[in-house]
């Protein structure tokens, strides 16, 4: 069953369009193949709580003076949902713009300090050994090294200080709770947060209407199941909000049917998971030599870098699973093979 969609455009460019009572939906450009980001903005009583930023750039920002402008009160909360780029990127520069305090998870705000630090396993240098390991080749690899840190350029700057957020946290926002849903695998504490009695879930980026969201492995957990981790993330989502709940996703239209979403994602993973197994059944492939296996399209570096961490985290589960064994020759890069035992069946 397909998801339903009530909304059925996006708004126009710096547009608000109310999407359930006193929550409306705003749209931003990204610079990217996936070219948009929705944002959210909830009315609180006599001022306003936006949740999620937009990517750092001048046309974002101009478009973000206008609607605090015709907004008819204060910018009381800024809540973001996790630490990428396109969530978190505007945060120091709204949050010195309306004086709104940041509200997100710990684990999310201190990421994206080791991120743009480069230190702790994250950075550019830790992911092109990470990506030499497993398999990617000497000119792919100094497009990243000559790239540098991608995440740096994206954030112009970070809040030093924040509110904490954490599971199971309730928010009240326009009198109403909000209750705060944790996921894990495409962010370290990705936050979605639902109110039952508005029957609304904005989701981020854990649960999208028509692409799945991009599950990586990073150096600093090598040997992480973060596939795993997401999907189980999913199937809780699942159980806790409701199929007629009315989902605010970050990219893509709003959406209903949670649990149809959720099986579809399930049944898209265990299709890519079947062929990267089958194609390692006749000789030992790494990651790099699996692109194609996944991804049937030339790629750029941008999305080389994502490519490569999706199919670390495929190749990780299949190999937590007992799927395929993990090997390592003169070379030192890591490559899979089909357990004999999988095979035979």
């Amino acid at each position: 069953m397909s998801p339903h969609y009530p909304h059925a455009h996006p708004p126009a460019a710096g547009e608000m369009t109310e999407v359930a009572p006193n929550i409306f939906w705003l749209r931003m450009p990204l610079p990217f193949q996936l070219d948009h980001i929705n944002l959210w903005l909830l009315r609180d009583g006599a001022g306003w709580t936006i949740i999620d930023t937009g990517f750092p750039d001048d046309g974002v920002r101009e478009t973000w003076t206008q609607v605090i402008a015709g907004l008819d009160g204060p910018v009381t909360r800024l809540i973001v949902t996790h630490f990428h780029p396109d969530h978190l990127g505007l945060a120091t520069w709204l949050m010195e713009k309306t004086g709104a305090p940041l509200w997100m998870t710990s684990s999310e705000f201190l990421t994206a300090h080791v991120v743009w630090h480069e230190v702790a396993g994250h950075g550019a240098r830790f992911m092109v050994e990470q990506f030499r390991k497993h398999g990617l080749d000497a000119e792919r690899l100094a497009k990243f090294e000559k790239r540098g840190s991608g995440y740096r350029k994206a954030v112009p700057s970070l809040p030093d200080h924040y509110h904490r957020l954490k599971e199971g946290d309730e928010i009240a926002i326009n009198g109403r709770n909000w209750r705060l849903l944790i996921g894990h695998g495409h962010a370290p504490e990705h936050m979605s947060l639902y109110c039952a009695e508005l029957g609304v879930l904005i989701s981020g980026d854990m649960l999208l209407p028509r692409i799945s969201t991009n599950i990586s492995v990073f150096a600093a957990t090598p040997d992480a199941d973060a596939l795993g981790w997401y999907l189980n993330s999913l199937d809780q989502l699942a159980k806790d909000v409701p199929g007629e709940t009315l989902v605010l996703p970050s990219h893509g239209l709003p959406f209903t049917g949670v649990q149809d979403r959720v099986a579809a994602l399930h049944a898209h993973h265990d299709e890519r998971l079947r062929a990267l197994e089958n194609s390692c059944e006749e000789a030992p492939k790494s990651a790099a030599e699996l692109l194609e296996t996944l991804f049937q399209r030339a790629l750029d570096t941008h999305q080389t870098m994502f490519a490569m961490g999706e199919a670390i985290a495929h190749l990780n589960h299949l190999e937590q699973a007992g799927r395929l064994s993990r090997s390592s020759d003169a070379d030192g890069v890591i490559r899979y093979s089909r357990c004999k035992a999988r095979a035979a069946h």
